[in-house]
């Protein structure tokens, strides 16, 4: 599915020049559920930002499923940002005056897909994540456990071949962590391709594959047998 080979990342801010990523290599296969961890300043998020084509390497290559994605203009950059993934962000980036089910459609609307049809996948997506019977709910009538449910289901409703997740879990409690990473997890299960940035390694071990970042390259790469998230039975009713 991803395949980075010895990419460098530079930043020139004037006379100054920081070099993010220094020779990243790896490949995640699909159906991978991976972490990629650092301390601030390590270049996972930079890693991240290309991985999501929001960004271009400077030096090395970038394939996702396939395709060399370094070498495509912005326009389709954009179009494989809108079809082959989806985006999970720690501040949730609901719109506040919109409903859940909106919310979730929103992606549709830019692929200008029929009302009818965002509709039903959008509802679909948020059974998927547990929210059937909510899709009416404003953001500010849902706790912060189910507003990041809302934005999972919009990173799936696409049907993307990867789900990006950052910091997924940064804004919220310890139980709703778990509550998280249990759909994180079935959705893994399901076949869907996932990989996260963490900084917390209790987080991390409920991935299956741990990549750590230190001074713009990765000096870990291993396998993890990954924790079960058992899911609270009083948080699946909310």
């Amino acid at each position: 599915m991803v395949r980075l080979t010895d990419v460098v990342k530079i930043y020139t801010m004037g006379e100054e020049r920081v070099e993010a990523m220094m020779g990243v290599s790896f490949t995640v296969h699909r159906g991978e559920f991976v972490s990629i961890m650092g301390a601030s300043g390590s270049g996972k998020s930079t890693c991240m930002n290309i991985l999501g084509c929001l960004d271009v390497p400077t030096r090395g290559s970038y394939f996702l499923d396939g395709v060399d994605v370094g070498g495509l203009s912005a326009d389709a950059l954009a179009e494989v940002r809108n079809k082959k993934l989806g985006f999970v962000f720690q501040g949730f980036n609901l719109l506040a005056r919109t409903t859940a089910r909106q919310n979730v459609e929103l992606p549709l609307v830019y692929a200008q897909v029929p009302a009818a049809e965002r509709r039903s996948r959008a509802l679909e997506a948020l059974e998927r994540v547990g929210l059937a019977g909510r899709e009416g709910h404003y953001s500010n009538q849902l706790s912060g456990g189910q507003q990041q449910r809302v934005a999972i289901a919009r990173a799936l409703v696409n049907r993307p071949s990867i789900i990006l997740a950052d910091e997924p879990t940064g804004n919220l409690d310890s139980r709703t962590t778990i509550e998280i990473m249990s759909i994180f997890q079935e959705l893994n299960r399901q076949g869907i391709t996932i990989i996260m940035v963490t900084h917390e390694p209790d987080v991390a071990e409920f991935t299956s594959r741990h990549i750590i970042f230190k001074d713009g390259q990765v000096i870990s790469d291993q396998p993890y047998q990954a924790k079960s998230a058992v899911l609270p039975a009083e948080a699946q009713q909310r």
